[in-house]
């Protein structure tokens, strides 16, 4: 069947990266079975049990799974019912050496929730660069922008001025609390290791003629080769499945994270402010021709709606799991676990993309201040009177009868907000004539924002970024196929 004629899921053909899709590729996760089988068994050797090195030898020799094994393995399944024992059968029928030893007291989790941490632990190493080059991006960008007055908004409405630099600062702030929550899940990822079918250790305990040390120096070395500090020191037939939503409600988290980012782009590319990278021959509507849609963050938006919600499956997961396990895990984790990092990386792929060629129109930016600024003016033109001795009190009312005279013109005839040029027609004003051009230059009115965004940007941000020194410098920016 033509891979045309059957459904497959747009983060594969469309979004991810080839490094996400590798790592939950069938390939990857049934020769990582193999790989734990020949960790258990060159462990079980060097603690004293009867395994040949031949059998290990040609065990090595088959760790990754051939298009031959896949079907020999399938034929297997459809006798058994079981997908681990018909991967148990494929191997040992290729390893004949070891075909005693494979599996050797283990249960089926130890190859597939070892499997499952092993991916997590590589999905999170992929995904966390990645943020810290969104990050980047924005830095520079934040730095470049910090004193570009920009006027801000409250309830969506406009508000005291800030800078464009100080915008972004914001999105480098909720990227960054995003970078230390999947930091902190991934330095506290742990092994299951080898701990018999219901977290007893008794198969094991057995195979050492009831010698635990020997299963504390199993799962020691088991770790060593599987590059985890250490197991989870209770496990069941399963590690908890509290861990996969612990990592799911950092993962997704991002999720949220960039539609806030892409709702705050979209918006301003709607008030013709900001744009997001749009390409020379860039097609924006099949009947509009003009059109200039945000597309990326759009996309973004979708998948990042789809990534937040996850974390309902892995709660409801977790909390059906009932004593030492129950098999309604399996078929969910099988879609939630590499869903969510396929969203993740799809999602910062794009970012990427879009953080590193944001486009700014300071001319619009700066018509939309002259709409707004008169009114913020005010102040301190009332300021400015009273310093000449006039009453504040009949100062503001002759101001509030002119600011409503401008509003009618800009709200009700379409107009310009005419409210400068009233007040320096007004001979009650005349004392403040000469200042009132100097009174309304907006970078009198974005407060500390430069600083702020220089301090954070070259204090904390850059802090965050050192730990990322040697992946951000061999890192390009995404290039977006569709």
């Amino acid at each position: 069947m033509s891979s045309f004629d059957k459904y497959q899921t747009p983060l594969s053909t469309r979004y991810a990266s080839a490094e996400m899709m590798k790592i939950f590729s069938a390939r990857e996760r049934h020769s990582t079975w193999r790989q734990l089988w020949v960790w258990l068994a060159e462990a079980e050797k060097e603690l004293g049990l009867n395994i040949s090195d031949e059998a290990i030898d040609q065990m090595r020799k088959h760790v990754v799974v051939t298009d031959d094994g896949f079907k020999l393995a399938q034929e297997y399944e459809t006798k058994f019912r079981h997908d681990v024992m018909a991967h148990v059968h494929a191997f040992g029928d290729e390893a004949p050496a070891a075909a005693g030893s494979i599996h050797l007291g283990a249960t089926s989790c130890y190859v597939t929730d070892n499997a499952d941490l092993i991916f997590i632990q590589r999905a999170l190493d992929l995904i966390l660069p990645k943020i810290a080059k969104v990050v980047q991006n924005l830095q520079a960008f934040a730095l470049e922008y910090k004193d570009m007055p920009v006027l801000g908004f409250t309830h969506y409405q406009p508000a005291q001025l800030i800078t464009v630099g100080k915008r972004a600062a914001q999105w480098i702030q909720e990227l960054l609390m995003d970078l230390e929550d999947i930091e902190t899940v991934r330095e506290r990822l742990q092994f299951r290791g080898a701990q018999g079918t219901t977290g007893s250790q008794a198969t094991f305990l057995e195979l050492f003629e009831g010698d635990a040390d020997k299963i504390v120096q199993l799962n020691k070395i088991l770790c060593k080769k599987a590059g985890f500090p250490s197991t989870y020191p209770i496990s069941t037939q399963t590690y908890t499945r509290k861990v996969d939503l612990r990592v799911a409600n950092v993962v997704c988290a991002l999720g949220a994270t960039v539609e806030r980012i892409c709702a705050d782009i979209r918006h301003l590319a709607n008030l013709k402010e900001m744009e997001e990278p749009f390409e020379k021959s860039q097609i924006g509507s099949s009947a509009m021709a003009y059109k200039r849609n945000p597309m990326r963050c759009e996309r973004i938006t979708a998948l990042g709606r789809a990534l937040r919600g996850l974390p309902a499956n892995f709660a409801n997961t977790f909390a059906q799991q009932w004593f030492e396990r129950t098999l309604d895990d399996s078929a969910i984790r099988r879609m939630n676990i590499p869903e969510m990092f396929l969203l993740a990386d799809s999602i910062l792929l794009t970012m990427d993309n879009v953080t590193n060629g944001l486009i700014i129109y300071p001319n619009v930016i700066r018509a939309r201040i002259d709409q707004e600024l008169p009114f913020m003016a005010t102040e301190s033109i009332l300021m400015k009177l009273a310093s000449h001795g006039v009453s504040r009190q009949d100062a503001h009312e002759e101001i509030r009868v002119l600011s409503h005279q401008a509003s009618a013109v800009v709200k009700q005839e379409g107009g310009r907000n005419d409210l400068l040029e009233r007040i320096k027609k007004a001979e009650f004003f005349k004392p403040v004539w000469n200042d009132i051009d100097s009174l309304v230059d907006p970078s009198l009115f974005i407060g500390n924002c430069p600083k702020i965004v220089e301090v954070y940007c070259k204090g904390e941000v850059e802090e965050a970024l050192a730990r990322y020194k040697e992946a951000l410098a061999s890192t390009t920016t995404a290039q977006l196929s569709v």
